[in-house]
């Protein structure tokens, strides 16, 4: 048995005879390739992959009524009517869910394959391309065919389309994304590459690495798009957005959801003896599927739609293991971008009238225990495992009307407030949201300035407080929102107090009210639920929000290993190996975010605000300041615009202003004032049901499915072990995971502390010490020498290669090593003196010696004669060879002398090993005629056929007659 690999592509096993894999798609920049309409007699290409086989339903996974849900539990995010499921189908195998699909085509037809995990069951979706444009005609097969069956059907496909170029294998794909229509034709969107990115409970999530944009027209159709220019600009756009930068899916896992959600729906369903699922289904969060508007043609033409088409979720996913003597520990992050109100940073601010924020981020960290693999605990306790921990937090802009006009000429436009409304309208339908999405209580962390020479920030801090004060005092609860403001920019210049303690005191405020989520049952293994949610935001959601999100979730973190029977403690030491592979991925975490919505990276890391960062970042900082400056001022409309189509917040319509002709998408994403819609009260502004606490319903046993297995609900054991595929050890995806595992060798080659929570340099037992000093000042300047100059760049540390000498980071740790308490620190020479280099590291070079050195450039005699020797070897070299060619060393002579004729004729062959070697060197010229089994023959010869391009009705007209 083998785990999946990182990457997956076509299994070559797939393919029929005579068709090679595909090779790795070049993706384009935006990562989507533009299909065109393929003639009818055009060629088939010989590296076209057949079906990456797929796995299948006997019946959808989850049937659905009209009737709503109900609502026990809390974390899944905004809750909108959804079916309910019927009961338990009759499947007696299982639920087979299908994994791997190609597509055909004829002339008139798509046709897409879809094939289980076992590569036993396919199903097949048809799809005709002679509609009229705008109409879509979608056919799903209901009938389950076996693999000789499947070659049957599509033989016979093939022998109705020869007169028109038969059957051709378009592509080999991974799920459909949807479908859109930009002027007339529809065009189907189709992953074609992913690769893994984490595993939750047996189930994997993938990252999307390539995707095609098929058009739905006749193959001989003279109506191409760059016959009509406004469709071609519109295809165009809409490659702008990047689909392979953190997009993600999953085939047996609601990414949209959180696992507190997933877990508490799958236990609900068993409760009332329905179907259990964490897979897709409708019941996926609309607020973070950002294909929902492409999803919707398939909705309507299609039956069971989530066979075939995939949720996709936009913002950051990445998983990492801390091994613990041996102990594997799974960290992931989660981060789920709304598509509600979604934009780039200056053309995105505030809130709508509809309550949604911009840059609404959801962010979820997930601790497991991989000791056992499945969601369900040992002894058949469905979805019981305690081996899982979540938390979850959320960052948005300040719910407030308000605007910032982005300028060439201007790097930080003012602050505008466009609408005051008394009754902070806006502001009370985003808490309601927050309150039915997490529960009570909602911690507002306001991290804005609040003191500043020409007001910007400030302004909103006024507001925002005042809106806050006025909702908690409607509030039957007041302490249903909690509300803490804190100027982090202003501590983070001051010299007296320290940002991360401060943030350290706020996150055990905020676990102590909302808790984390840790999966359980009955009395030995007791669940807890997360009630409640940290809202965290500063003016842009991006560099202090992440800062203070960190240190939150490391706090977290601490109670979850411990929750987990890890740790003794809760507190989690800085600069250990779990810390810093924490901050690793949360520093990815915030990029990520920051790239997406500011057009950069983060310009202020925990290294500054933990004041530990090197000279050299202080030059990074302004680079990601000007490219964040850059981006806003110059490439933001472009991708506002390649957002506004994807999510069909624009949609074309004969006789109203194109897409980039609009002045402003204001009204793409706000109600329409003349539209009636029921206004909520301005005093009771909440809905009761959400201010309730969450349940969870109590876990049933496998014995109570009545002789149903797990594997008729969950089909994690296959997914995750792959039983019929094979894998080498460095493509499984567990062993190519970043762990702590790695950086057990310290800078001097020498094995550390095993443990990932020991520490490893000294700024941990600094940032402890600074605690405990608090505002006291330093009289002893050696002290602080040696301190800071042991200090290391976190992510140098985390990218130094296993048993790689850093020698920069070695002889400033050498350097400072040597200083003792009675050592002076060596005085620092001016702009005249002639410092040695060697006196002092580079870090502490000051100004005047980068001038002298700049202004009086030195080299020593070994670079001097390095160069000469290279100035002056080609002068050296002759134009011809010399005759007098020295006599070879005597090594070379004795191994050239000892292969002689003599030494030579005394090597003798077996007659034996003579025969054999010869019946692999000698083939017969007909090849096929040493085969004896004559079901060999006849494929080996429907091989040659195959090569030689003869269709499948020829073959077997041939086979027959010669039969």
């Amino acid at each position: 048995m083998a785990e999946p690999t990182q990457h997956d592509q076509p299994d070559p096993s797939h393919l029929p005879p005579g068709v090679e894999p595909e090779e790795e798609v070049n993706s384009e920049a935006s990562g989507t390739t533009f299909i065109e309409p393929a003639e009818a007699a055009g060629p088939i290409s010989d590296k076209q992959p057949f079906v990456p086989s797929p796995h299948l339903h006997p019946s959808t996974p989850i049937s659905y009524s009209k009737k709503g849900p109900t609502r026990s539990h809390r974390g899944g995010g905004q809750d909108e009517k959804r079916p309910v499921p019927e009961p338990i189908p009759e499947a007696p195998d299982g639920i087979h869910r299908m994994h791997k699909f190609t597509l055909y085509e004829t002339s008139t037809r798509y046709y897409i394959v879809g094939a289980d995990l076992l590569d036993e069951q396919y199903r097949m979706l048809k799809i005709d391309r002679t509609v009229d444009p705008g109409e879509l005609s979608i056919t799903e097969d209901d009938v389950v065919y076996t693999k000789d069956e499947l070659v049957q059907l599509l033989a016979a496909i093939e022998d109705g389309n020869l007169a028109h170029g038969g059957l051709r294998t378009r592509c080999a794909m991974w799920g459909i994304l949807g479908f859109i229509r930009f002027t007339t034709n529809y065009y189907m969107l189709v992953i074609t590459k992913k690769r893994i990115v984490a595993m939750l409970g047996g189930h994997y999530i993938y990252q999307i690495e390539a995707t095609e944009l098929i058009p739905i027209v006749p193959a001989m159709s003279s109506k191409r798009a760059d016959k009509n220019p406004e469709e071609g600009r519109f295809m165009g756009i809409f490659g702008n957005l990047d689909l392979t930068r953190n997009f993600y899916f999953s085939y047996s896992y609601d990414i949209t959801r959180t696992l507190q959600y997933n877990l508490s729906k799958a236990r609900e369903a068993l409760k009332n003896g329905l179907q259990p699922s964490l897979t897709l289904s409708a019941d996926y969060n609309e607020m973070f599927a950002w294909n929902h508007y492409m999803l919707q043609p398939a909705l309507q033409y299609m039956t069971n739609t989530f066979d075939w088409c995939l949720p996709l979720l936009h913002g950051f996913l990445d998983q990492c293991k801390i091994s613990v003597f041996g102990r594997p520990i799974y960290v992931t992050i989660i981060a789920r971008r709304s598509r509600y109100f979604a934009g780039a940073r200056f053309l995105k601010r505030g809130t709508n009238d509809l309550g949604y924020v911009a840059n609404d981020v959801e962010s979820e960290q997930i601790v497991s225990d991989m000791l056992t693999t499945s969601f369900h605990a040992p002894g058949g306790v469905l979805f019981g495992s305690p081996n899982y921990t979540s938390y979850v937090q959320h960052r948005g802009s300040i719910p407030l009307y308000w605007s910032q006009e982005s300028s060439p000429s201007v790097p930080k436009p003012p602050i505008t407030l466009n609408l005051v409304d008394p009754f902070f309208s806006a502001a009370a339908l985003h808490f309601d949201q927050l309150f039915d999405r997490y529960g009570t209580p909602v911690v507002v962390l306001n991290l804005i300035k609040a003191r500043e020479k020409v007001p910007r920030e400030s302004l909103l801090l006024h507001e925002f407080t005042q809106a806050v004060t006025y909702l908690k005092s409607l509030l039957q609860d007041p302490e249903g929102i909690v509300y803490k403001a804190w100027d982090m920019s202003r501590v983070a210049k001051s010299h007296d107090q320290d940002v991360v303690e401060k943030l350290e005191e706020t996150a055990t405020d905020v676990l102590k009210l909302t808790g984390i989520f840790h999966n359980g049952y009955g009395d030995d293994y007791p669940i807890q639920l997360q009630n409640g949610v940290c809202r965290t935001n500063c003016i842009d959601c991006l560099d202090r929000t992440n800062a203070a999100q960190f240190v939150i979730g490391k706090r977290a973190l601490g109670i979850q290993l411990k929750a987990l029977g890890i740790v003794d403690e809760e507190f989690i030491r800085y600069d250990t190996d779990a810390s810093n592979l924490f901050t690793h991925m949360y520093h990815d975490h915030g990029d990520s975010i920051a790239l997406q919505y500011g057009g950069s990276h983060l310009v202020n890391t925990m290294e500054t605000y933990r004041k530990i960062n090197q000279w050299s970042s202080h030059s990074r900082d302004m680079i990601e300041s000007f490219k964040r400056y850059y981006n806003n001022a110059f490439m933001d409309a472009q991708r506002q615009e390649a957002i506004n189509l994807f999510l069909g917040n624009y949609i074309f319509a004969k006789g109203q202003p194109m897409l980039w002709d609009l002045e402003t998408d204001y009204y793409l994403h706000h109600a329409d004032p003349k539209m009636k819609r029921n206004r909520r009260g301005y005093v009771k502004w909440w809905t009761d049901a959400h201010l309730e606490k969450p349940t969870i319903p109590p876990v049933v046993t496998i014995s109570d499915l009545k002789g149903r297995g797990i594997e008729s609900f969950d089909e994690f054991w296959l997914e995750y072990y792959k039983p019929k595929s094979l894998s080498t050890f460095p493509r499984i995806f567990s062993l190519r995971m970043a762990s702590t595992a790695k950086n057990l060798k310290g800078p001097d080659g020498t094995v550390q502390d095993p443990s990932p929570f020991a520490v490893r340099s000294s700024s941990g037992h600094a940032d402890d010490n600074r605690r405990r000093r608090k505002s006291t000042k330093s009289v002893n300047p050696t002290m602080d020498l040696h301190r800071h100059s042991k200090r290391l760049s976190l992510q140098r540390w985390l990218t130094d290669p296993i048993g790689e000498d850093t020698h920069s980071h070695e002889n400033n740790l050498r350097y400072s090593l040597n200083l003792s308490l009675n050592d002076s620190i060596p005085s620092i020479p001016g702009a005249n003196a002639n410092p040695d280099k060697e006196s002092l590291p580079p870090q502490l070079w000051t100004m005047d010696q980068i001038v002298y050195h700049s202004m009086n450039p030195s080299v020593s005699r070994s670079e001097k004669a390095e160069y000469e020797r290279y100035v002056i070897h080609p002068l050296n070299l002759p134009i011809v060879p010399h005759e007098n060619i020295p006599n070879p060393p005597s090594a070379f002579v004795n191994y050239v002398n000892s292969v002689t004729p003599s030494a030579v004729a005394k090597l003798r062959c077996k007659s034996e090993d003579e025969a054999v070697y010869r019946t692999f060197v000698e083939a017969a010229d007909n090849y096929i005629d040493g085969v004896e089994d004559p079901a060999a023959r006849l494929r080996y010869k429907a091989y040659q056929g195959y090569v030689a391009g003869k269709g499948f009705k020829q073959l077997r007209a041939e086979s027959l007659v010669k039969g």
